[in-house]
Parts: C-alpha cells; structure tokens; sequence
C-alpha cells in the first residue's frame, strides 16, 4: 500500500463559523490510511474547534499572523511546504485562498485547491478581481459550495468553467451539549404558545433586522407569537435597540445567546427561519432537517440545491420581511404542512453528510494528483 498523501487545510482561523467548522469536519473524517492531514490557521485561535482537532490527534499550526498587512507569517509557509513535501494544499476562505494559492505555488506544492464558502459576489470589484484573476489562475481548482456560487464564479469574476467544482457542505451534528432542555420553559414562554426562530453569529451577512421586521408584521396576525434568537455579535446591541423600536420587548424577543445546545433550541420551535442577504451552504439548514424542524428562509446561495422550495423549505425572496411574514404565518397556521415538510428535508439530509462530502472531496484529491502524474 502507497503512503499516505500529505494534505495541508489551510484557513485564517479556527473562530467556530459555518467555514471553519466544515474544515474541521473534513480534518477528522479523511481517511487516515489515505491522508496525513495538517490544519493550519494563518491567524492564531485556539478555542472549542482547535481543541476538537488536537483530540482527534491531528496536528494543528498556527502562522500567528496579527492583521491584514502582515505577511512575513507567509515564510513560514513556504517552508512548510518546501520541507515537509506536501501532496494538496487545500485552502479556505478569501484570505487563505489567496496567499495559499501563491505560496502553494511558490513552494511547488503538486496540487492546489481554492475553497470558497461564502460572499455576497457584489460590490467589492478588488475581491472579485482577486478571486477571477490571481486565485482562479494559480489554484488547480477553485470549489463552490452552492451551484449558484459557482455559476459566479465563473460568470462574475471570470474563473474558467473548467477550474471549478461543486462541493456541498456537510453536516456532522455538533459535538456540544444535547441536553433535551426546555427552551420554552428557560424563557418563560407557554408550552402551546407559536414561536419562531433562528441562530446564527449577529453579524450583517445574517439580516436579522430583516426577520424581526418580519416577527413585527407577523406579530399583527398571530398576536401570541414568540420569536428566539440564538447567538451573539457585533449587531446584537443593534438589534435588539430595533426590536424595542418596534415595540417588541423581551417579553415576545428572546435573545438566548451563544448556545452549544442548538438542536434544544430547534426543538422548541414551530419554525426555523434563516433570513440571510447571502450563504454558502449553512450548517444551520442541515441542523433543521436533523431535528426535523421547518424552515422558512431567504432564497440565498446553496438553499435552492437542499430544498424544493414549498415542499421542504419555504423560500422567499432576501430583504422582504412581508414575504417572510406571510410564509411564517401560513406554517404556523397549518401543522400538517409543517409535519410534511420537515419529513421532505430530513428525508434529504444523508446526501449532505460527511461521508458524501469526504468522497467528494478525496475523489477531486485522487484525479488532481493523478493529472499532476501523468507525463507531458
């Protein structure tokens, strides 16, 4: 049997989002008799993911790098690359894509892979230049985690068609706490009030003005309603003060927090919502259809390539809190549908686990090396 291939994942952190999550999925569930694994953060993190991969013996490095115009840490790349002779440098994320793919090339490492997770493809025409014009170039292939991002890819920002690949995101439920707890009852919400809600890190990509607009129109129809949210961030002072500027106190808004019990939270709604500006491929979709939980959200990224929009996800149009209100008040109108609904994901769930994602990404592995191989 040959050795296994030196595969070094390259990412700027290992702060716990959607991305780096999917990085440490992928680190741990490579076959070991295949791939020698190495994750490397440019910037230094330690914290619950860092902790996961040491667990699971695999090594984990960090470049320390301090800020954007610091790139003297990028030495030390090439000399990982050069000394240690890896088979794939497989990056993720903007920042990572781009040093990666010219370090990679630079230190002549055989096979290089750009991974993008999400952004907006708007505005930004330095990003779009960079993606089109230095990373599509450099890297051998440039993944998307939607087909929509790739069709992007190629239309927006001129990769070549030929240098992309789809690669759905996968789903490994959390290794955090399931404690079968009572939302409703930490809150102080009754047991057969409706209640909506979401989790998700408060920044902007995530829109969550959008949904409390939304809850406020909602609030107008089904008057007993209750909304969650799960999660913290730079918005959340923000829009808590718009929430109370609705006239939506924390009697009917429930902010929860960072949690490590989502799936709790999950359960204790009637519906999920996800009322994004953009995504990739979020986890947080794969964690509704786990827990069998309903899910209204905007028409963003790779939601259209998990659901069919009305039979196992509503999907409404970004920015459009009536559009979003309307949907929720239907669900909570009908629990026959939302029954059904959940059943139609979870039904589709094992086409994004793990072991999908990691054929996929050791066949895309396989053939690049195989095509490095071969004679000129």
């Amino acid at each position: 049997m040959s050795a296994p291939k030196k595969v070094l994942l390259l990412v700027d952190s290992l702060y716990a989002g959607g991305a780096e999550r999917s990085v440490v999925n992928l680190a741990t569930n490579l076959p070991r008799d295949r791939y020698e694994v190495t994750v490397c953060a440019t910037r230094r993190h330690s914290g619950p993911l860092a902790d996961e991969l040491i667990a699971a013996g695999i090594r984990y490095e960090t470049l320390n790098r301090r800020g954007r115009i610091d790139i003297a840490p990028f030495r030390r790349l090439y000399r990982l690359l050069r000394t240690e002779g890896f088979d794939v440098l497989h990056a993720h994320k903007f920042g990572s894509n781009l040093w990666g793919s010219i370090v990679g090339r630079l230190g002549r490492t055989p096979v290089v892979i750009a991974h993008e997770h999400t952004w907006s493809y708007e505005g930004q025409p330095l990003r779009r230049f960079l993606d089109g014009k230095v990373i599509g170039r450099l890297a051998d292939v440039f993944v998307a985690v939607s087909t929509r991002d790739r069709e992007r890819m190629t239309s927006v920002e001129g990769v070549p068609p030929s240098k992309t690949a789809y690669i759905p995101n996968a789903f490994v439920p959390a290794p955090g706490r399931r404690s079968e707890g009572d939302i409703r009852a930490e809150v102080g919400i009754d047991r057969d009030a409706p209640v909506v809600g979401t989790a998700a890190v408060l920044r902007p990509q995530k829109a969550v003005d959008v949904l409390i607009d939304a809850f406020a129109l909602l609030s107008k129809r089904v008057p007993e309603a209750h909304l969650v949210i799960g999660g913290d961030g730079e918005m959340g002072e923000q829009w808590k003060a718009h929430a109370r500027s609705l006239g939506l106190d924390e009697s009917r808004v429930h902010w929860i927090g960072l949690r490590d019990d989502v799936p709790d939270v999950l359960r204790s709604l009637d519906v999920a919502v996800m009322s994004s500006d953009f995504e990739g491929m979020p986890i947080f979709a794969f964690e509704c259809m786990a827990e069998r939980t309903p899910l209204v959200a905007t028409d963003v990224g790779g939601m259209r390539d998990i659901f069919e929009d009305g039979t196992s996800a509503v999907l409404v149009p970004r920015r459009d809190p009536q559009a979003m209100s309307d949907a929720l008040a239907e669900l909570l109108d009908d629990p026959d549908r939302r029954v059904a609904m959940a059943e139609a994901a979870h039904a589709r769930l094992d086409e994004f686990r793990i072991e999908r994602a990691v054929e996929r990404v050791g066949a895309l592995y396989d053939e690049l090396l195989a095509r490095k191989a071969r004679p000129l």
